[in-house]
């Protein structure tokens, strides 16, 4: 993942390579939840976790100064979960922001995309290395393997809890891989449905009012009736979208081109671009605030994220974070902003208030520098 001169590459948008019919993870081995710590803090590795494990075992080997500084760095009334997936780490973490700690682990096989029930009663892990996503009871920790197809990559959750998402990103379909998102009905935690939207799916995310889904592929948007499961219409984006997200009212599309160095700003009623803005080397991903006002884009290769004003489209500040950032979620309450590093597999989390970095968590010493590849942070209420 680096070059000779040990600056790192750029990532393919599809995180993961195919070789000799399996998948390699584009990552290093590594275990973010056993070894987690302020950059630069000795720790002690803890044993690996089981397939979904209460992770209190591992408390004690990540750093408490940086759960700490996130906890006070909350709004006022921070209850909710953040869950991270670390798929070079192949699990996802789950860290109570209120009470400072971490109450669970869940090992998934190079797990890309991580989603929640609206009530956080069920987690979804796409387990990127396999054909499947693990639907899991944070409470219990009882888990289920939904087969999808091969190598689900993102993963979202309807606002309703009645639908679930799944890109499929392998398979002999021609160039791209798969054209598939796989319908799962969450009462039975069975695939219902595949929808074709077109080569190379990538992300995907519900309207707010949960009534259309929209889909990044290889050249374009697929816009979905998630009533009937039916595409409706493709936005075409030829730059090749990867990043996506809705306005809080619904009526705009933030995109995404990782190859042109863009983010469009797209009418979700009529599919016209109604605006686009240079933001960063290669934008990967994009989160905007609960009250629509700020829009966040993780740059892969400058290494920060680039902060624009929704209402203007335009670029009011860049904070650094770690390295090749590729996944970006705002909290809850909107007090604060998780970035997702995937050469230098640490999260920075920034103060939203102030732009300044509260802590950067990421593997202890004597990991590779890819310890984890944060590629998707999803929070959601406390069980």
């Amino acid at each position: 993942m680096s070059a000779d001169n040990g600056t790192p590459k750029r990532w393919n948008r599809r995180r993961t390579f195919i070789a000799g019919g399996t998948v390699a993870a584009a990552v290093a081995a590594g275990a973010l939840g056993t070894a987690m710590a302020l950059a630069g803090t000795p720790v002690a590795k803890a044993p690996a976790t089981s397939a979904a494990s209460a992770g209190h075992a591992s408390q004690g080997a990540i750093s408490q100064a940086a759960l700490t500084a996130i906890s006070k760095s909350a709004g006022t009334d921070p209850s909710y979960d953040a869950y991270v997936a670390a798929a070079g780490g192949d699990e996802v973490i789950e860290v109570n922001v209120a009470a400072a700690s971490i109450v669970g682990t869940f090992s998934a096989d190079s797990a890309e995309g991580v989603a929640a029930a609206p009530d956080g009663s069920e987690i979804y892990i796409a387990e990127t290395g396999q054909y499947y996503v693990l639907a899991v009871n944070p409470t219990t920790k009882a888990s289920k393997q939904i087969e999808v197809g091969p190598y689900p990559q993102d993963i979202a959750v309807s606002p309703s809890g009645k639908a679930v998402y799944a890109t499929v990103t392998g398979g002999d379909t021609g160039p791209g891989g798969s054209d598939v998102v796989a319908v799962i009905d969450p009462s039975t935690d069975t695939v219902v449905k595949d929808i074709h939207v077109g080569a190379g799916p990538r992300q995907v995310v519900f309207s707010p009012d949960g009534s259309t889904a929209y889909v990044t592929t290889e050249t374009g948007i697929t816009v979905i009736d998630v009533a009937t499961s039916s595409v409706t219409r493709v936005i075409p984006d030829p730059a090749g979208p990867q990043g996506i997200t809705v306005s809080p009212d619904g009526k705009t599309l933030y995109v995404t081109n990782a190859n042109a160095g863009t983010l469009l700003e797209i009418n979700a009623a009529s599919g016209a671009v109604t605006g686009s803005v240079a933001a960063g080397a290669e934008p990967y991903a994009v989160a905007v605030t609960p009250n629509g006002s700020t829009l966040y884009v993780a740059d892969m290769n400058s290494d920060s994220v680039s902060v624009l004003s929704a209402a203007t489209l335009k670029v009011t500040g860049t904070i650094a974070v770690g390295r090749l950032p590729m996944s970006v979620s705002v909290s809850p309450d909107g007090s604060q902003v998780w970035v997702g590093n995937g050469y230098s597999g640490s999260v920075s989390v920034i103060d939203a208030a102030t732009g300044s970095i509260v802590a950067t968590v990421g593997g202890g010493p004597g990991t590779s520098t890819l310890d984890a590849a944060i590629t998707d942070i999803a929070f959601a209420p406390a069980p």
